[in-house]
């Protein structure tokens, strides 16, 4: 009887043991399927308006990058703006025209790999090539200055705009509804499962924001159910002066920003 229990308990154990390295090997397989949620432009595109030029240039990875570019005549600001993990570009017409009119600054919106018009697959790296040719179109072909460029995330484009911000000039970044890392994100989804091991995109800001050196706005819904308002919080903690924080009363991630973002944004950003 007892050798029958012994037997059963190590069949059970193998097979909960077979059973998680399962849960692993999956979780490792579709990865990008978790942290990436790009719609191409076959799929699902918005026609931009009048006032925007549709661009394309390549990233060092041989990518096509496809961005639109909203000029603001009379204005020398910029803003380099990195969207979110799902969608594309065209879904965020509304957001880059409402940047342009609160800030009165030129924006200059980006895909990712994969996303939109842009070629490829998404990565880490391959968003942060994205970025850097974003940053070099502005720089090279639009002649906007660097000491006048506000580079803006959103959620993963935050990830995006401050690994940017580590290695290129700038002004100031502001960053909204973004992590400390993805395995920070993926470690709350998955408490029984060692993300933080597994994981190949990383994403770590919390590690990146306190080497940026001009401004840092940082702002967060504190009713955000797919990253924590502890993220943000932790961003600001860790990033240098001058920063400033915005907890966006009762928001959820998706939300869209309200007229005090902008209000503080203008109030912060004051030698822009």
């Amino acid at each position: 009887m007892v050798k029958a229990t012994l037997r059963l308990m190590r069949t059970a154990a193998i097979t909960l043991a077979v059973g998680y390295v399962g849960v692993l090997a999956l979780l490792s397989y579709f990865e990008n399927r978790l942290v990436y949620h790009p719609v191409t432009a076959a799929q699902d595109w918005v026609t931009p308006t009048d006032e925007i030029e549709e661009v394309q240039f390549s990233s060092a990875d041989g990518n096509s990058i496809g961005a639109w570019w909203l000029p603001c005549p009379g204005s020398q600001r910029t803003a380099l703006y990195m969207h979110g993990n799902a969608g594309n570009l065209s879904h965020r017409l509304g957001s880059m025209k409402k940047l342009k009119n609160q800030l009165n600054c030129a924006v200059l919106i980006l895909d990712y790999p994969g996303y939109g018009k842009s070629s490829g697959s998404p990565t880490e790296r391959g968003c942060y090539q994205a970025a850097d040719a974003g940053y070099d179109y502005l720089v090279n072909d639009q002649k906007r200055d660097p000491a006048k460029l506000l580079i803006h995330g959103g959620s993963l484009g935050g990830g995006v705009a401050i690994d940017l911000a580590t290695r290129k000039p700038h002004y100031a970044v502001s960053v909204v509804g973004t992590f400390t890392s993805v395995p920070d994100v993926g470690s709350k989804l998955f408490p029984w499962l060692p993300v933080r091991w597994l994981m190949r995109n990383q994403f770590r800001s919390i590690d990146k924001i306190a080497s940026l050196k001009g401004p840092v706005y940082i702002a967060h819904g504190d009713r955000d159910a797919t990253i924590p308002f502890e993220h943000g919080e932790a961003l600001f903690q860790a990033a240098k002066e001058p920063k400033q924080f915005l907890r966006l009363k009762g928001l959820d991630h998706n939300d869209p920003l309200p007229e005090e973002y902008f209000q503080k944004a203008r109030a912060f950003l004051t030698e822009w």
